[in-house]
């Protein structure tokens, strides 16, 4: 099945994005990406050492493979941190010739929910600057039609609060959100399971970026293969088109033209 995630004029076969963090080692973050199937992966500017090149470091890893790499401003708490770090990375040349950036500007340390206001600021600057920007945000359907108006170039509407793996709380937002947009909606955050992943699917998103779901799973490269699954049927269900729900029973077989 030809389907790809388009962003930016660019296509992706897989839907699934990944993060980088909170794995016990750099091997089981390669395997459990590999396992993912992920194209995208993103990685946290701030919390890595973007000049270590050194053999078995996470900056090794992503230069010596072919993903796309998507990097973030996780732990920025004003728009103005926000470009600052990215205008850095791009200086370090780690962008490759994609340009594409998730930006997440953060407004309260212990929900991690982001702050509109600032993450509206930083979308603006970074766009004029040539940026491709995925900003992260609230599942607000008024910011992701800002954002998108700005000229990002998708909006990524959390699920629940970062790390909270308690799945898709809030459908009729993201519904909403989906009947508006017009750039890509990927759910960035909350996800648990791979049926969290398969339900933002089925509902019409058009990607998940996941981290903790897979990295804090008993067995991350088992989930990440889980996952990829789960997104891809996902997927698939919303495209075959679901059955009506009925409030009564409708019998598998017809009861007319029934042998006597």
């Amino acid at each position: 099945m030809q389907d790809a995630l388009v962003i930016a004029g660019r296509s992706f076969g897989s839907r699934l994005i990944v993060g980088t963090g909170k794995y016990k080692d750099v091997e089981e973050t390669e395997r459990a990406i590999d396992a993912s199937g992920a194209e995208i992966v993103t990685v946290a500017l701030r919390r890595v050492d973007l000049k270590d090149r050194s053999s078995g470091s996470l900056m090794t890893l992503l230069t010596k493979r072919k993903w796309t790499l998507l990097p973030n401003t996780a732990g920025c708490f004003t728009a103005d941190e926000a470009v600052r770090t990215l205008r850095l990375a791009r200086e370090l040349g780690i962008f490759g010739d994609s340009h594409l950036v998730k930006l997440e500007v953060i407004g309260d340390p212990k929900t991690l929910y982001p702050d509109n206001e600032q993450t509206l600021e930083a979308a603006k600057v970074l766009v004029k600057e040539g940026f491709v920007v995925l900003p992260y945000c609230i599942d607000d359907p008024i910011i992701c039609r800002k954002l998108e108006d700005v000229g990002c170039a998708a909006v990524m509407p959390l699920a629940a609060p970062i790390g909270s793996g308690l799945g898709i709380r809030n459908p009729h937002n993201l519904s909403i959100i989906l009947e508006h947009a017009k750039v890509p909606v990927i759910v960035d955050a909350g996800v648990g399971t791979a049926s969290d992943a398969a339900i933002a699917m089925e509902l019409g998103c058009d990607g998940v970026l996941m981290n903790t779901a897979i990295a804090h799973a008993r067995n991350p490269v088992l989930m990440a293969d889980a996952m990829r699954e789960a997104v891809t049927a996902g997927r698939k269900a919303r495209l075959a088109g679901r059955m009506p729900r009925a409030r009564y029973a409708n019998a598998s077989s017809p009861t007319e033209g029934l042998i006597e």
